[in-house]
C-alpha cells in the first residue's frame, strides 16, 4: 500500500460493463484482503510492464485454481505513487 496515494482509485474488472471502484487506501486494502481470501491459491503473473511520464500499463495474467484470464491494468502516477488503476481483461 505503500507504492498508493492515499486517495487512489482503483476500477476493477468486477462486475461488468465498469467494474467495481474503489477509492482510497483503506478501501483499496480491504478489497485485496477480500480477493485472496476469496480464492488463497490466485497469483498475478507480469507479462510486461513499461511507462512513460505519469502513465504506465501492464499486461499480466491472473491465474486460479482450475483457470486463467489475461488483462490489463492502466496506471497515472503521482509523485512516484500509484494515484489510479484501470483494470480491463480480455473476454
Amino acid at each position: 500500500m505503500d507504492l498508493m496515494t492515499e486517495d487512489c482509485v482503483f476500477e476493477s474488472t468486477w462486475p461488468p460493463p465498469d467494474g467495481e471502484r474503489v477509492v482510497g487506501q483503506a478501501a483499496m486494502r480491504a478489497f485485496w484482503e477480500r480477493f485472496f481470501a476469496q480464492s488463497p491459491a490466485a497469483t498475478i503473473e507480469v507479462e510486461e510492464l513499461f511507462a512513460c511520464g505519469d502513465r504506465a500499463t501492464m499486461r499480466w495474467r491472473h491465474r486460479w485454481e482450475g483457470g486463467h484470464v489475461r488483462g490489463v491494468d492502466v496506471y497515472r502516477l503521482r509523485d512516484g505513487r500509484i494515484a489510479e488503476k484501470l483494470s480491463y481483461v480480455k473476454g
